[in-house]
């Protein structure tokens, strides 16, 4: 997987735990590799005996995105703090959750990531806001991001 790929792997695992208890979370990754697989099974048009065990995509890929998500999920309070400290107007218990999942994600990476450059982690995240989010998603994460980026 690319790094794009990871991110957007990432975000999607981080807007699940808007609906499920950190507890819960352990089968939530269980599920969505599996759901993983079967997509890129599906891209590929492979077809595996049930006896198969061969993965498609690198478990590596699969253990950096848990870890990644386990960690920005550990560091919730810290972030939603900075992030309601720039958001004029909004709280994070206000804003959708397709958009606080893509800025929680996105500060993360700026902030507590030495991998992500913090132009990169803006960049990527408005690309995630205008595939996810809603018609002012864009607008509004640059905004914040661009905020926090100048703390």
């Amino acid at each position: 997987m690319n790094r794009t790929e990871i991110r957007e792997n990432t975000f999607k695992l981080l807007f699940c735990k808007e609906f499920h208890s950190k507890e819960d979370m352990g089968e939530q990754y269980k599920l969505y590799m599996e759901s993983l697989e079967d997509e890129e099974r599906e891209k590929t048009n492979k077809i595996i005996s049930e006896d198969s065990v061969e993965e498609l995509i690198p478990f590596e890929d699969k253990e950096y995105i848990v870890e990644r998500v386990n960690k920005i999920i550990d560091a919730i309070p810290e972030i939603d703090k900075a992030i309601d400290e720039v958001a004029v107007g909004w709280k994070t218990d206000r804003m959708g959750k397709v958009e606080l999942s893509i800025l929680r994600l996105a500060y993360y990476e700026m902030a507590m990531d030495d991998e992500v450059p913090g132009k990169v982690a803006v960049d990527q995240a408005v690309i995630l806001a205008k595939k996810y989010g809603s018609d002012n998603a864009p607008a509004f994460i640059n905004g914040i991001l661009a905020k926090l980026f100048q703390e």
